[in-house]
């Protein structure tokens, strides 16, 4: 009887050991399904007291899987919406308990508490000193439609502008597509979304890039609240970092709207490399950027022949839509 009880306490250990590692490898691509940690995770807005008045702030709530949070404060408002990159940010771990997030704040003994979509500033003796309202920002170029010209390379009915297209059946295309046209200089919008998964960091969390001709990448990542570094999302990769992260939380709807000048070669020289203008959700966080080569990963080499948009699969499921490009004469 007491070896069958073991048995059967092993089984259970081993069967919640697999749904444990699932769960940590999960990636969510449907908000309904991500779970109580997706539905805090996000972006809000308010007023904190000060002994000067009220100042504006803005702060985003990063899910690090288990019940876990962090916590970016701005003094301002969000990145793009306020925030002076000079300003210094204030961070904070939280978790859930009964039911809300509780943070508390590095200075004063002050708690944050996050409850039904509202922070609420708490000083020691329980005085309430800030309140913020979570917010839901899109990108003023989103759904933004094709000009006379340009090439619809994707436009949520068939992947078959790109070599290796995969579509889902909510008709988006999947990561790790090429496509079949080749190109010179352009204009391009693209919209893509990265999936929420919480227990992975770093480069194992929503992965992917655009590449313009296959050679120069602008990273495609879920870096929310992260310092929008040069391996992070909106960085043209390795070359330069965004002047602002202007990544929107996971499975939020983004754009990068982009102006690529190709290379110049004469005589099989390179005399003028590319540049690029991106703008990452309506924001310019790239102005007219030298690219001296290509970027870490590229899948086609340096050279003066016009080259496909690539989307790359990076083991993560990101997707995209609404993307097109109208190529300069």
């Amino acid at each position: 009887m007491h070896r069958s009880l073991g048995l059967l306490g092993i089984v259970i250990m081993v069967l919640a050991g697999i749904a444990v590692a699932a769960e940590r490898r999960a990636a969510f691509t449907d908000p309904e399904q991500a779970g109580p940690d997706y539905a805090v995770q996000g972006e809000y807005v308010g007023k904190v007291k000060t002994d000067e008045g009220e100042l504006q702030y803005g702060a985003q709530i990063i899910a690090l899987g288990g019940g876990k949070f962090r916590a970016v404060g701005y003094p301002g408002g969000l990145p793009g919406a306020g925030w002076d990159p000079q300003e210094e940010k204030i961070t904070a771990e939280g978790e859930f308990k009964d039911g809300e997030v509780v943070f508390v704040l590095p200075e004063g003994g002050r708690r944050a508490i996050i409850k039904q979509g509202t922070i609420t500033v708490h000083e020691p003796d329980g005085t309430t000193v800030a309140t913020f309202k979570k917010v839901h920002r899109q990108s003023p170029t989103l759904g933004q439609k094709p000009p006379a010209g340009a090439v619809v390379l994707f436009d949520g009915t068939s992947p078959d502008k790109f070599q290796g297209g995969r579509m889902t059946p909510d008709g988006l295309l999947m990561e790790g597509a090429t496509s079949k046209q080749k190109f010179g200089s352009f204009t391009l919008h693209l919209e893509f979304r990265t999936p929420f998964q919480p227990y992975a960091r770093g480069q194992g969390r929503g992965n992917s890039g655009f590449y313009a001709q296959g050679r120069y990448e602008v990273q495609i990542l879920d870096s929310f609240g992260l310092e929008g570094a040069i391996n992070e999302c909106g960085a043209i990769y390795g070359v330069r970092k965004p002047t602002v992260n202007m990544c929107l939380p996971p499975l939020a709807w983004q754009t990068y709207d982009v102006d690529f000048t190709a290379a110049v070669y004469k005589d099989g020289k390179l005399v003028r490399p590319a540049r690029m203008t991106v703008r990452h959700n309506g924001v310019l966080i790239h102005e007219d950027v030298d690219v001296p080569g290509t970027t870490v990963g590229a899948p086609v080499r340096q050279g003066e022949e016009k080259g496909p948009i690539f989307l790359q699969n990076h083991g993560d499921p990101v997707r995209f839509r609404n993307i097109w490009v109208l190529e300069k004469k």
